[in-house]
């Protein structure tokens, strides 16, 4: 059996692929699901592309029920485990000022916090081992905000933050941490977004909530989280992976031209797009 390779948020999108992919080359895969009944959807679609891959049943958002999810995982891998692709994560689609309190606890909770405390969990076992990984599957908001998104972009910042920061804390004990970069994928989170949406027809963001919607509604027609999958193989199969990986050519293209664009026009340019700011008459 290969090394142990832990999947937070294996039961659809990137986390789906990626355990797949992983198991499919030879790695011992164990999904994190919220239930059974997602675990199943998980080792099924092992099961028709030929492999096979364990679960436990965790919500990272929640502190006791990773530790416990944690103890399971240890006892799974005598051997160590010797990496993890923090995965799970959602997205919310709303203005900053529309966005409460609790929603805004919510998705920190989720999105940064429960990598954190996967990290903390699994950074003695790598140090004493003297070797391990940690993947961090970030996204292109981690560096390019745009109207609607402010809150999962503010996750995604942070967790690119303290990725940095790891980086750099845990290197020296042969633990090397990555950053994943998505572009957009066909992996059903905005689809989740826009299911948290209220149907909103009036009001100053009425026009941005439409069109937000129609753009996360094109998740279909989105290229398949396969490559990103593949791109997190790369990294966990480099003796020297690089601190980061773009995926997708929207995320180069969008982060060279966020870059390189003024901030003011940039600025102008995303709101018109959702209907925020006019634009200006060229006759």
């Amino acid at each position: 059996m290969g090394r142990s390779v832990v999947v937070t948020g294996a039961n659809s999108g990137i986390g789906l692929a990626t355990a797949v992919e992983l198991a499919r080359h030879g790695y011992d895969v164990i999904g994190t699901v919220r239930s059974d009944a997602k675990g199943e959807v998980l080792r099924d679609a092992a099961r028709e592309a030929g492999a096979v891959v364990r679960h436990v049943v965790c919500d990272v958002a929640d502190a006791a029920s990773t530790e416990q999810a944690f103890k399971e995982v240890f006892a799974m891998t005598p051997d160590g485990l010797w990496a993890v692709v923090n995965n799970a994560g959602y997205a919310i689609a709303a203005p900053v000022e529309e966005t409460s309190d609790d929603d805004a606890r919510a998705i920190f909770e989720t999105n940064v916090l429960g990598p954190a405390r996967v990290c903390r969990l699994v950074l003695p076992g790598m140090r004493e081992r003297g070797t391990g990984r940690i993947v961090n599957v970030s996204s292109i908001a981690g560096r390019v905000v745009t109207p609607m998104t402010g809150w999962y972009a503010a996750t995604k910042h942070a967790l690119e933050a303290l990725s940095d920061a790891l980086r750099q804390e845990v290197g020296g004990f042969g633990v090397k941490v990555v950053l994943v970069e998505p572009g957009s994928f066909g992996t059903g989170i905005w689809g989740g977004a826009d299911d948290r949406m209220a149907p909103v027809t009036d009001g100053p963001y009425a026009q941005a909530y439409e069109r937000a919607r129609a753009v996360t509604g094109r998740s279909g027609s989105m290229p398949d989280p396969v490559w990103v999958a593949r791109t997190i193989r790369l990294a966990l199969g480099s003796k020297h992976p690089l601190p980061r990986y773009l995926v997708g050519v929207d995320a180069m293209v969008g982060t060279a031209l966020d870059a390189i664009t003024p901030t003011a026009l940039a600025d102008y340019v995303k709101a018109a797009t959702l209907g925020l700011r006019k634009v200006p008459f060229v006759g």
